[in-house]
């Protein structure tokens, strides 16, 4: 029976206290509007009441069944103290005396019945509790506000950071002079983000205040780019909770962990866990334990050497310390809390006994060390700030002038008359200052402004550890202000390192790479990608690539743009030199042959084969070698003109005076022929306007040319990516194949007549020889279209270049190379007499 009550007891009030936070929630729609909200409101608190009743008389009956906290006795004197210095202070609640009642929570459900006592014991108006104070714990606070904010009774607490309480449409009387986690997640959440740990893990305690406040930072984390790797929950009663926060440490890779856990359960972990077994780790600490010292005597203090994390300002209360320091049992003579805490603290007792010793009562509290006699606690301004607030609004409410109230305007109160909703109304509009200029006021959400200090956990000389203040953080400043650093100061990181620790899934992607989300992992373990090809990143964990420019490439790192190299056929290179040289061998050729044949210009066979023509061939074909230079060096407006015109005009030349000359062959052997007057009809004269026609055909297609698109300097970024070709654009290319066109036609017409006359009697023929050297010109001229077209770069002049030298020495040698053998090794062959033996025995 009696199990059954205690189930079913904490059931029905759980139920009416989540009933309570739904009508809270949802007061202003019509459905409760409808239902009377405040009506309905007392039921469900009296149902709550209801359901507790039977708690009552389950378990055996104690005296003291609760676990001592000393921290707690320190919040309570604290009260005392901020209550008497108020009562003692003329310019406050003049007249008006302040009254307090401290009620013993208990843990379990002490807290909401201390509470339900609290708001419903009260005497008198005048002795009516206006306000509370609490609890430690954000889980009790909230479950207490369910409780007294139906009751519009406003509850101060000191301790209670769970972001969850600033919900003013379910916690509408809370307020707190504590920071809410809200700000301490986004002051861990940028302290993450300055050193650059993007990869953490966290262990959190299994309450209300630290799986809210390991939620938020994961919320907020995500927005910064900061991962989480895991998430523990560590659970007092989870015999085998330690062995995993074990095991999950040790197959982490994250070298920074987040430790988010109430005092009670830091604490219990580092019991329960073995600090020895424990990887070291950079330790980040939540505002509840990283100020307390005391847990390095725990057998932790190697593991959290290096620790790091917010707390709450430190401030000396003037007065607080003597105060606390003077308690003596007798100050309380019916207190029993007072005297088991005292048997605590001296390790005594006051009733006789064979095993400890007996407690006088006179000990000095100042020879001992405990959590209450630690002044310096941190948390203790929020203690006294949270009854200075109650203070002022009261002082703010009893206020009248001329009938009204100066602050809300409304008519004046009586202080028989205080009601809560009048004090919740007026704590609103707190506005103060005490401590040094630390000024007090609550935001929408009853929250104060947050002001932390970074703490560091460092080795003091004798082996004992030391908390330092290495920055600040205040929320009041504006966005990027403030967090800062205390200059001059020594960090001290774990492991002794002397540079922070890095923690990131992934190395961030170098310049010249891009980041990409991997679907498989958590944003932090991205991939990393080289940039493509013509692709630059010119910042770490660049998201995307850039191209370069047409006329840039990038360097070697592929982290900025540099200008492509420039390319062109120039003379200085191996290239450039070889077809340089082969011209002026040309060149020194065609100048030889000429001397030649100018010295022998009186014998027969230089007579015999037209030797004006052959004359002017020579000039033409040493022309040919020479407009080859014009396309090596960097091209410019006018060596691009003057490389395509001069090849045009010189080969025209050549191919004409080549012409001539097969036309010279046909109409010498026809004039020998009986009755014939070929060689009147083409003569010298003839022979010279037929060249000089033909050349001009070709000079007027070039000044068309030039006159309508002419060839131009070109920055070629296409044929290449990763430099720039010089080259001449043909600017028409219908100019240049009307160009290459006409000096094919003339050479087919050539070839065609020299082969007509390749049998004509030796005596007078030279035609054969002009025949192998078109058939040499048609063939180079042939493959050079496929191989002008496919090559790249300063490939295709030098393809146009060797088309023009193999052309013009098929010519030269072909023509003239076997007359200049006569000439010089067969001198007997070059005379008259010779010559006519020949033809007899032709005839014959």
């Amino acid at each position: 029976m009696g199990i059954a009550l205690t189930v079913v007891s904490p059931m029905g009030a759980v139920l009416s206290l989540s009933t309570v936070s739904t009508f809270l929630y949802h007061r202003e729609t019509p459905v409760i509007k409808f239902s009377n909200f405040d009506l309905s409101c007392l039921l469900l608190f009296s149902l709550f009441l209801c359901f507790l009743c039977p708690l009552t008389f389950i378990s055996r009956p104690t005296v003291w069944t609760c676990i001592l906290n000393p921290r707690e006795l320190l919040f309570a004197r604290a009260v005392i103290f901020t209550v008497e210095e108020i009562n003692k202070n003329p310019t406050l609640l003049n007249g008006v005396t302040l009254g307090y009642r401290i009620y013993n929570g208990c843990g379990g459900d002490g807290p909401i019945r201390a509470a339900i006592e609290a708001v419903t014991s009260g005497e008198s108006c005048s002795k009516r509790v206006q306000a509370l104070i609490g609890h430690s714990s954000s889980g009790v606070s909230k479950n207490i506000n369910l409780l007294v904010g139906v009751l519009d009774i406003p509850l101060i607490s000191h301790l209670s950071t769970c972001a969850c309480l600033s919900d003013k449409r379910i916690h509408p009387t809370f307020f707190r002079t504590v920071p809410s986690d809200q700000f301490q997640i986004s002051a861990l959440v940028q302290l993450m983000k300055h050193f650059g740990w993007q990869w953490v893990g966290i262990i959190h305690s299994a309450e209300v205040y630290a799986s809210d406040g390991a939620a938020e930072f994961i919320k907020q984390g995500k927005v910064e780019g900061i991962c989480v790797e895991y998430a523990i929950s560590f659970d007092l009663y989870d015999i085998k909770n330690e062995q995993k926060v074990t095991e999950k440490l040790k197959a982490s890779t994250s070298s920074v962990v987040l430790l988010y856990m109430s005092l009670t359960y830091m604490r219990a972990l580092f019991k329960k866990v073995d600090t020895n077994n424990l990887p070291r780790k950079q330790w980040i600490g939540s505002e509840a334990w990283i100020s307390q010292v005391d847990l390095a005597s725990i057998g932790s203090k190697n593991v959290l050497h290096g620790a790091m994390g917010f707390a709450l300002p430190q401030s000396i209360i003037p007065g607080l310390a003597d105060f606390l320091m003077s308690l003596k049992p007798s100050d309380e003579p019916e207190s029993v809390m007072i005297k088991v805490f005292w048997e605590s603290f001296f390790d005594c007792s006051f009733s006789p006994s064979n095993t400890t010793k007996l407690c006088t009562g006179g000990e000095d509290l100042r020879t001992i060390s405990s959590a209450y006699t630690n002044t310096e606690l941190r948390s203790v301004r929020n203690v006294y700030t949270a009854v200075y607030s109650i203070a002022h609004a009261l002082n703010a409410l009893l206020q009248c002038e001329n009938g009204l109230n100066p602050t809300t305007g409304k008519h004046c109160v009586n202080n028989t008359d205080v009601q809560p909703k009048q004090v919740l109304e007026h704590l609103k509009l707190v506005d103060f200052t005490v401590l040094n200029g630390y000024k007090v006021s609550f935001d929408e959400n009853g929250d104060t402004a947050a002001q932390y200090d970074l703490l560091n956990w460092q080795y003091k000389e004798g082996d004992s550890m030391n908390v330092i203040t290495i920055g600040q953080y205040d929320s009041s400043l504006p966005e990027g202000h403030r967090f800062r650093f205390t200059p001059n100061t020594t960090i001290v990181w774990a492991l002794n390192s002397t540079e922070p620790p890095k923690s990131v899934c992934r190395d961030a992607c170098p310049a010249g790479s891009r980041k990409a989300v991997n679907k498989q992992a958590p944003v932090c373990c991205f991939d990393c990608f080289e940039c493509p090809e013509g692709g630059i990143s010119n910042e770490t964990d660049s998201s995307d690539c850039f191209l370069c420019t047409a006329e840039f490439w990038p360097n070697d790192k592929k982290d900025k743009c540099i200008p492509k190299p420039t390319e062109f056929l120039s003379f200085p290179e191996i290239m450039g030199t070889i077809l340089t040289a082969f011209t002026c061998f040309g060149v020194f050729l065609s100048i030889l042959i000429f001397i030649i044949f100018l010295v022998h210009k009186e014998t027969p066979i230089v007579r015999a084969n037209n030797s004006e023509l052959s004359f002017l061939l020579l000039l033409s074909l040493k022309l040919c070698f020479l407009c080859s230079l014009t396309f090596i060096g960097r091209p410019s407006d006018w060596s691009c003109m003057l490389r395509h015109t001069a090849f045009g005009i010189t080969f025209v030349l050549c191919i004409s005076c080549v012409l001539g000359k097969t036309i010279v062959v046909l109409m010498a052997f026809r004039a020998t022929l009986p009755s014939s007057n070929a060689m009147k009809w083409f003569g010298p004269t003839q022979q010279r306007l037929s060249v000089l026609a033909f050349t001009l055909i070709q000079v007027a297609i070039c000044i068309l040319w030039l006159t309508i698109n002419p060839p131009f300097p070109n920055k070629n970024v296409r044929s290449f990516k990763d430099k720039i070709v010089l080259e001449c654009a043909l600017g028409s290319p219908i100019g240049f194949w009307a160009v290459l066109g006409y000096i094919g036609l003339l050479a087919l017409l050539c070839f065609i007549l020299a082969f007509l006359a390749r049998k004509l009697p030796d005596s007078f023929n030279e035609a054969k020889y002009i025949t192998f050297s078109m058939v040499i010109f048609c063939a180079v001229w042939i493959a050079f279209i496929p191989a002008y077209v496919s090559s790249p770069g300063k490939f295709t002049v030098a393809v146009e270049i060797f088309a023009i030298l193999a052309s013009t020495f098929g010519l030269l040698i072909c023509i003239f190379v076997p007359k200049c053998y006569i000439i010089i090794f067969k001198p007997e062959q070059n005379s008259k007499k010779h010559i006519k033996s020949k033809m007899q025995s032709k005839g014959m």
